[in-house]
């Protein structure tokens, strides 16, 4: 369900489409209100009385108007952002589609359009039918609804102009990050397994779950795994994790009976439900994916450094950035090895990568491409010392030797 909630979150679609539902619900009441007060003789004295033909000019000023807008902003939008996203990664368009504020304004310009238009179609005069009728309440509703889309045009200028700056990109993509590391990394005693030893006895046959499509790893549904895993007595082992690319037949995952036995063969419903809780889609998304999360703030620094774009500073932020979800996460805590039932017991054993895999990727970006720029190497310092300070026994050793590393530059 979670994963179905976020593919909806970052569709363009979906949010416009309730919206435009829930307006033409709206205008079709109105217009019903509209009828039974003319069918009652009563009249509102606080709205003006409006004539057929002027009804009609507004609803097609409005619903017009509406829809153009929306057309000519997102048009302009898009431009912006394809040159932003050559710029800094192609992967950022992500972040605009899943932008909450983009899909608000796109939504409020199309339902106020469907409005508009189903208004429209109601309002008929005397000629046409035999009997005039003007829904002046839901043509005092449009108008309004005109004066709001003014407004939400301002704040859709402002809000993009603001969006497309290289901080707010940044800031987007360290809050995805922070995100990915809570959700994989916990300290010792916490409520999921991180140094348990949850493999079954030695000698066991584990059981295959092959993908049946290819793609990347999107999300992995380990709540409902540890469900399954936890009434059927199984222990499951995920050897795809998310950010892993599949082909047909390639091990999606794998499984065995807890106490090491030999089980009866898991029903073919029950392998499908199983391949159903993990989400494979064309990329890779930041969500559970803390390699492409981590990823998108370097590749954001490393295009800084293009000899085109010449802007070191974007990669000293985009180190800055990083340290807000590496410090906490070298400060002890570890990847989880396990998810635990309600009698805590280990069900499913992901294979999260390790601190050290993390903090090796943004120092390898570095070295690679920032070694002609002195504040960049600066910067890459400064978060070796913040991790230093945090850092005990191996992940200590393994800070000396990227500062041996640096300092070799």
């Amino acid at each position: 369900m979670r994963t179905v909630t976020l593919r909806l979150r970052e569709s363009f679609w979906f949010f416009p489409a309730v919206l435009g539902v829930f307006a033409i619900v709206v205008a079709q009441l109105l217009v019903v209100v509209d009828q039974e007060i003319v069918d009652r003789g009563a009249s509102i004295p606080i709205l003006d009385a409006l004539s057929a033909s002027g009804g009609r000019a507004i609803l097609t000023t409005v619903g017009t108007a509406m829809l153009t807008v929306a057309g000519t902003s997102f048009s302009i939008t898009i431009s912006v952002l394809a040159t932003t996203s050559s710029t800094y990664g192609p992967r950022l368009v992500r972040n605009f589609m899943a932008d909450r504020a983009n899909q608000c304004v796109l939504a409020v310009f199309t339902s106020t359009f469907l409005y508009s238009i189903v208004v429209l179609r109601s309002v008929h005069t005397a000629i046409d039918d035999g009997t005039a009728f003007v829904p002046v309440i839901a043509i005092h509703v449009a108008v309004a609804l005109g004066v709001v889309d003014v407004a939400v045009l301002v704040f859709f200028i402002h809000h993009i102009a603001s969006s497309v700056q290289i901080t707010s990109l940044q800031k987007q993509v360290q809050e995805d990050l922070e995100t990915a590391v809570s959700h994989a990394y916990r300290f010792d005693g916490d409520s999921d397994g991180v140094s348990v030893q949850p493999q079954p006895d030695g000698g066991v046959a584990w059981s295959i779950v092959e993908s049946q499509s290819d793609g990347y790893v999107q999300s992995v549904g380990w709540e409902r795994l540890v469900s399954w895993a936890h009434d059927h007595d199984q222990v499951v082992d995920m050897t795809a994790m998310p950010g892993d690319h599949l082909i047909e037949g390639d091990c999606l995952l794998r499984m065995a009976p807890r106490d090491g036995a030999h089980g009866r063969p898991v029903p073919e419903a029950d392998i499908d439900r199983l391949r159903r809780m993990v989400t494979l889609g064309a990329a890779r998304t930041p969500f559970q994916d803390v390699g492409f999360a981590l990823q998108q703030l370097v590749e954001i620094g490393v295009r800084g450094l293009a000899s085109g774009t010449n802007d070191p500073y974007t990669a000293v932020s985009a180190l800055d950035l990083s340290a807000t979800a590496l410090v906490p996460l070298w400060a002890g805590r570890q990847a989880i090895t396990a998810y635990l039932d309600e009698d805590a017991v280990a069900r499913v054993l992901p294979h999260w990568p390790e601190p050290e895999q993390l903090v090796d990727t943004v120092f390898d970006g570095v070295l690679t491409y920032g070694v002609e720029h002195p504040i960049v190497l600066d910067a890459a310092r400064r978060l070796l010392a913040r991790l230093g300070d945090v850092a005990s026994g191996p992940r200590a050793v393994h800070l000396g030797g990227i500062r041996t590393r640096l300092d070799r530059v």
